[in-house]
Formats: C-alpha cells, sequence, structure tokens
C-alpha cells in the first residue's frame, strides 16, 4: 500500500499521460516516487536518472519552461451557452463545465430548438424558419419576427460551433495517441497498481511527446538510455511487472510475450478502430486541398498541421497493429491486407536544407507516391496486399522489413540521453525567456512580426 505522498506522486505521474510535460520533470518525479517508497535503485537507473533530472525545472534556478505543458484544447462553448440563457430562459441551469461537453451542448440546442419550433439539424435561414402564419400556428405569436430570427440565428450558429468542438476534441484525441499511444487512456488503478511499471510508462510516454525540432536529419527516438534502464527494471522482476499497461506505449515482442491472447486481441481490436478514425481524418485533409504526392512539400492551402498530426498518429497505430498481427501468429493477414505508411509533410525550407547539404527526398516518400490511399485500403476499395509493397519497396531500394513497411520496425538501440532543448517554431532556444520574447515577436514563424514585439527585443 503506498504511502500518502506515494500516492501523490502517482497521481501526478497518472496525469503527465494526458499532459505534455518536459521528460526531465516527470523523471524527477520518478526519482521522488522510488525516495517515498524507499526503494533501492541499481547503479545505472540511479545514474540515468540522475543525468535527466539534473534539468528538470525544480533543479534549475529560473523553474520555467516557455513551451505548453498540454496538448491544445479546443475552445469551448461557454459564451454561445450563456448567450442562450440569456434568450432562453426556461432552459435548466447548466454546469460551468457543459461548455466543453458536445452532448450537453446538443441537448440545450434541441431543447432550445422547441421551444421555437426548430428541429435540430434546420439551418437554411430561407427555407426552414417559419413564417409569421406559422408561427402563430406553433403558438409563437408572442415573438416578434426579429426575435424569433435572432433565436433562430444563434441555434444555427451552435451547431456550427458544436461541430467544430466534435472535431477539435477528435483532433486533440488524434494528436495525444500519435505522441503517447495508448497511454493517456489507462486507469489509474491499473497504472499505480506498479509503481515499476508506472515509472516506465510515464517516463516514456514523456519522451514520445516531445515536439519536432527543425534539422535536416533524424528526430530524436523516445527510447533513450533513462527509458531503458525502468524497462530493465521490469524484465528484471516480470511477475510484478503490469505488461497489458506497458503494452499499451511499448509493443515489442518482449513485452507482448507476455500477454494472454484475449489481451493481444483487446489491443488490435483498438487499434483497427482507432486507424479508421485516422483514416478519415487523412482523407478530410487530402480532400479539403489534395497535397503534392509526389514531394510531400508544402504548398500553399495545405493543411499540414492536420495532416502531419494524424500521420503521426497513423505510423504509431499502425506499429502497434502489426506488432500485435505478428504476436498473434496472423502475418499471413498481410498477404492480403498490408495499409502502408504515410509520411509527414515537409516545410519546403527543410526539403532546400535537405538538398543542400548532399540529400534529397526520403525513399520512404516514393513508395507512399505510387501504393494505395490508406483510407481507400481500408474501406475496401483498392488492394495493397504484402506482395505489392514488397515490389514497390524493391523499385526504390527500400528494405520492406527493416523500413517498417511489412512488419514491424526491429528495436533500436537505445539514445544516449539529451535534455530537452527550449523550442520556438522548431528551433532550439537555450533560454526559455529569451524563447517567450522570440514566440512572441513571431521570429521562426514565418509571419509577420509585431512592432512592440521587436521594440522590446
Amino acid at each position: 500500500m503506498p504511502t500518502l505522498h506515494a500516492e501523490r506522486l502517482l497521481r501526478e505521474l497518472h496525469a503527465s499521460l494526458g499532459l505534455r510535460k518536459r521528460p526531465e520533470d516527470v523523471a524527477q518525479l520518478v526519482q521522488d516516487l522510488f525516495a517515498a517508497q524507499r526503494t533501492d535503485l541499481d547503479p545505472v537507473t540511479a545514474t540515468a536518472l540522475g543525468k535527466a533530472v539534473e534539468h528538470s525545472l525544480r533543479s534549475m534556478w529560473h523553474g520555467y519552461t516557455s513551451m505548453s505543458e498540454e496538448f491544445a484544447r479546443p475552445v469551448g462553448a461557454q459564451r454561445q451557452l450563456a448567450r442562450t440563457a440569456a434568450l432562453f430562459p426556461n432552459l435548466p441551469e447548466l454546469p460551468a463545465d457543459a461548455g466543453d461537453d458536445p452532448a450537453r451542448i446538443e441537448e440545450v440546442i434541441r431543447r432550445a430548438g422547441e421551444e421555437i419550433g426548430r428541429e435540430y439539424g434546420q439551418n437554411d435561414f430561407g427555407t426552414e424558419r417559419l413564417d409569421r402564419a406559422e408561427r402563430a400556428g406553433a403558438g409563437l405569436g408572442g415573438f416578434s419576427k426579429r426575435q424569433y430570427n435572432k433565436r433562430f440565428r444563434l441555434l444555427r450558429r451552435m451547431e456550427a460551433k458544436l461541430a467544430r468542438i466534435v472535431h477539435e476534441q477528435r483532433r486533440r484525441e488524434i494528436t495525444m495517441t500519435g505522441k503517447g499511444a495508448l497511454a493517456h487512456t489507462v486507469p489509474y488503478e491499473a497504472f499505480a497498481a506498479d509503481p515499476a511499471t508506472a515509472a516506465f510508462v510515464a517516463y516514456f510516454t514523456a519522451r514520445g511527446g516531445m515536439r519536432s525540432v527543425f534539422t535536416n536529419g533524424k528526430q530524436r527516438r523516445p527510447y533513450d538510455e533513462v527509458a531503458d534502464a525502468l524497462f530493465r527494471r521490469l524484465c528484471a522482476e516480470p511477475d510484478r511487472t503490469n505488461w497489458y499497461v506497458v503494452a499499451h506505449v511499448y509493443p515489442t515482442a518482449e513485452v507482448l510475450g507476455h500477454l494472454s491472447d484475449a489481451d493481444l486481441a483487446r489491443l488490435l481490436v483498438r487499434w483497427n478502430r482507432f486507424l479508421r478514425e485516422v483514416a478519415e481524418m487523412l482523407e478530410d485533409a487530402w480532400n479539403r486541398c489534395r497535397l503534392e504526392r509526389h514531394t510531400m512539400i508544402v504548398r500553399p492551402g495545405n493543411d499540414s498541421s492536420t495532416w502531419n498530426q494524424a500521420a503521426q498518429a497513423w505510423s504509431t497505430a499502425r506499429a502497434h497493429w502489426f506488432a500485435l498481427v505478428g504476436e498473434l501468429g496472423e502475418q499471413d493477414l498481410l498477404d492480403r491486407f498490408c495499409p502502408g505508411k504515410v509520411p509527414r509533410l515537409m516545410a519546403a525550407d527543410v526539403a532546400y536544407w535537405h538538398r543542400k547539404s548532399g540529400g534529397g527526398l526520403h525513399p520512404d516518400t516514393y513508395v507512399w507516391a505510387e501504393l494505395p490511399l490508406p483510407w481507400e485500403v481500408l474501406r475496401g476499395e483498392e488492394q495493397c496486399p504484402r506482395s505489392l509493397v514488397e515490389e514497390v519497396c524493391r523499385r526504390h531500394g527500400v528494405d520492406p522489413v527493416a523500413g517498417g513497411w511489412t512488419a514491424q520496425r526491429p528495436v533500436a538501440e537505445p539514445a544516449p540521453y539529451r535534455r530537452t532543448p527550449e523550442l520556438v517554431h522548431g528551433v532550439a532556444v537555450r533560454d526559455p525567456l529569451m524563447a517567450s520574447a522570440l514566440r512572441s515577436a513571431g521570429v521562426f514563424s514565418g509571419k509577420g512580426k509585431r512592432a512592440a514585439a521587436q521594440e522590446w527585443l
């Protein structure tokens, strides 16, 4: 039974699964948790944790980061609900958090619509409003035309606002899953059952949540020497480890081998469902403005943020899906159904940097361009068997297994620990206070800088 102090730390670690805290600050919580439980750490784990904790906000003089520690939340409908309460005084009073709850917002729209004879979804201002005779017949004679129109317009705007909230909440969920897999869905009881499991899952999730750096090289890998030290502790005591929780974020053969077929199937169903959700978002972004598929370089009008968030989520979901299919011994499924990878969009300046430094487009881009689109494969409109993927990979000199096209990528060696940089639009800035000033001034954003911010700098 954990002490009160240990339980507080476990709850803080669990809360971090849905946040974007710096790995160093999560490492600090992990170190505090082990200390609260008087756990004797082996030298490797103690040294690795010490490297990270040295750069936690608690250990630095300024104790400040310029980067948000939350994934962006959609703006709720609090203002619209307040206006609705003023125009429809007969509606029941709502709790303070109702503006973030799509179900409550829809209920308000429906109930308010009943008061003016409007059904949910009737948004055509020209044909679906009631005229004077219809208002009188519906018992709305007390409303003037202006009063009725004001309420009709408000409910129409609220339906549009509700659609945006649902879309942005879904996008936030996809972004969180792309970065941290299913970590944010793990219940507290399962997470806290084994503190060593909690320590690894929390730290590895924080590493996965790191932002991309503006570079012409590879991004940092989440699995570093700190994560490896925490994972080796789990392997040393396999009977105590909650491997099902670990599999939510780290689906290696070593982890999945501890799971029952029922648990493997349960995870596979969840990732199947998620792949379809991500495919819908990718298709929507694709249809709104067709991308330059053969280069994947951003063009004016491309919604690169949505596409890249969805592409990251697709990559995460696909890696888990391949790992689970392999562990269940269902590799024959890939002979008929082997959906391809989805590359992120690349900024034109990064592409130019690649060319100037002797590089070029990643070979995966050429493979992606020749394979059927993933959403068409999932719907069964196009066929994408393993043989087709292997043929296209061979044509462009890509190893389909090592490249992760027909199997889960091989487990890489743990990366050396490096401190998390302060980033301003992907560019590393050493001092967080300067990073805040640069961000306020619009530096590195590609947008015009505000004069006042420039003067301050």
